[in-house]
């Protein structure tokens, strides 16, 4: 019985004491314990009674146990949706009503809030903490450590991530077992994975870049992973000697570069260190090399595609782009208009076609067609340009969306926070550049009456929207910059406050 991602990325593993995650508490964990626990909770997941093509919700901190959840979603056929723990019981509604998960998986401390949820869905609630206990576990523990692997073929759909807009609603990204296994592929041969490679994880694993491009890497070369909960400078230099490998986003590298332990010889061991989610400043590729020696390698991706484009491992790392196409991607840059393909060295926007590229929105088959053409390029919504050299440049977004130290941001769901509090007439939220982040999301608001109290509008999207999304500054405006049809300019305000957060020269 097949199963198109199982039998690459899992069953290759079962029976070998080879090690896959190594732990911050010194232990490891092999490859056959972890598919073995990963069955437990397959088992588990079959008394809950879900079969395939259900939806499985997961918000819970990183370990291997919720790593382990993946792995079972994936043998049993069960659809992934992980999401982001910063999000609140607020935003966690829509994505688990829109998806009609029947299972949620959440944080111990956030049950009571999120079974206010699941009672109005339906869904069963388990808990998951962050040490690897609670009921998902205590369900798995009596469950035999093998189980059977559910028939799933290429076009099955194996995961939802719910991406970005700029207005509306979220849209759910259906990703099939097809599109995680051959960017994985591709990827392990582009960057030269092998087994011999030991990758420092420090990202999430609720977002393409931690789940379905590090780990799915590491488990399709047979390598390891030093398996960490979240960034911290200290901690991976204290275990750079051991590794071969990072992913990062450019936050974690800025946070490298000012941290005096952070030397020629600390790194000399790596081979590679890789960057992406968000665009990263010539300036902190500059810093790296003269400090390192090494040159970081520069991708560009999408939920609804994952990886498109990649520096080259052997080869000029141009900063400032994102590389080539990798191989099995088209990549056009057109007129957004008439969706036209422009020439070489013109801006425009990237669209691109693949196997990769997802299957369509959930529940959405208008957006669908909007933004997936009947040839199958996809209109990402990104602008940029292919350079002189064949390297692919972003120069912008087509639309007002912010990313954040690797986040989506929607502008609209700030805004509308925002335009409900006293003493605000209107608001525009903006990506502005930031050293550390990218881009940090800044409001301009414009007052009536009184006007707003900054400290109230602050707390009210502290109540409802998770951490990265809350405003790094409220800026008070007598207008907001209108074009002649009364659309508000953001790119005038971009450019207004386009040094707001950059260091002062003393």
């Amino acid at each position: 019985m097949t199963n198109t991602l199982f039998d690459a990325l899992f069953a290759p593993h079962q029976g070998k004491s080879t090690p896959f995650l190594h732990l911050l508490d010194g232990s490891t964990l092999t490859h056959d314990a972890f598919l073995r626990q990963a069955a437990q909770i397959g088992g588990a997941l079959d008394l809950l009674g879900l079969v395939a093509g259900d939806r499985l919700a997961l918000q819970v901190e990183k370990s291997a146990e919720a790593l382990a959840v993946y792995a079972a979603c994936v043998q049993k056929g069960v659809i992934f949706l992980p999401l982001n723990t910063a999000y609140t019981a607020n935003e966690l509604a829509y994505f688990i009503e829109d998806s009609g998960a029947k299972i949620v998986v959440c944080d111990p401390a956030k049950e009571a809030a999120i079974s206010e949820i699941t009672a109005k869905t339906g869904a069963k609630l388990l808990t998951l903490d962050g040490a690897g206990n609670g009921t998902l576990i205590d369900a798995a523990t009596s469950q035999p450590e093998q189980t059977q692997t559910v028939a799933r073929g290429p076009d099955d759909l194996a995961a939802f991530l719910y991406t970005s807009g700029t207005t509306g609603r979220s849209k759910g990204a259906m990703l099939t077992q097809d599109n995680l296994l051959s960017n994985s592929e591709v990827l392990k041969d582009y960057w030269g994975f092998t087994k011999d490679d030991v990758l420092l994880h420090a990202l999430p694993i609720f977002h393409t870049h931690g789940l379905f491009v590090a780990t799915n890497i590491a488990l399709l070369c047979g390598g390891s992973a030093i398996f960490m909960a979240a960034f911290n400078p200290d901690t991976i230099l204290e275990q750079m000697p051991r590794a071969t490998s990072m992913m990062g986003v450019p936050t974690f590298y800025t946070r490298l570069l000012d941290h005096d332990g952070f030397t020629r010889d600390a790194a000399a061991h790596m081979r590679l260190f890789i960057s992406g989610s968000a665009p990263m400043l010539a300036e902190t590729h500059e810093q790296f090399e003269a400090r390192t020696g090494q040159r970081i390698l520069e991708r560009y991706g999408m939920t609804e595609t994952n990886m498109n484009t990649s520096n080259p491992y052997e080869g000029m790392r141009k900063a400032g782009t994102v590389g080539f196409p990798l191989p099995g991607v088209e990549l056009k840059i057109c007129d957004p208009e008439s969706g036209t393909e422009l020439a070489q060295g013109e801006i425009g926007v990237i669209e691109v076609r693949g196997r990769n590229v997802f299957k369509g929105y959930w529940q959405m088959p208008e957006k669908t067609r909007e933004e997936l053409r009947d040839d199958g390029f996809f209109i990402t919504g990104d602008l940029g340009l292919v350079d002189e050299d064949g390297y692919v440049q972003i120069v912008g977004r087509g639309k007002d969306l912010i990313i954040s130290g690797g986040y989506n941001i929607y502008p609209k769901e700030i805004e509308l926070i925002i335009d409900d509090q006293p003493g605000v007439k209107e608001s525009a939220v903006i990506g502005v550049p930031h050293p550390d982040f990218g881009e940090s999301p800044v409001a301009v608001v414009v007052p009536e009456g009184a006007g707003p109290d900054t400290t109230q509008l602050m707390q009210a999207c502290k109540d409802e929207l998770a951490r990265f999304k809350h405003p790094r500054e409220i800026i008070i405006l007598d207008a907001l910059p209108r074009n002649t049809m009364g659309k508000v300019q953001k790119n005038a305000l971009r450019g207004d406050y386009a040094s707001l957060f950059t260091p002062t020269e003393s």
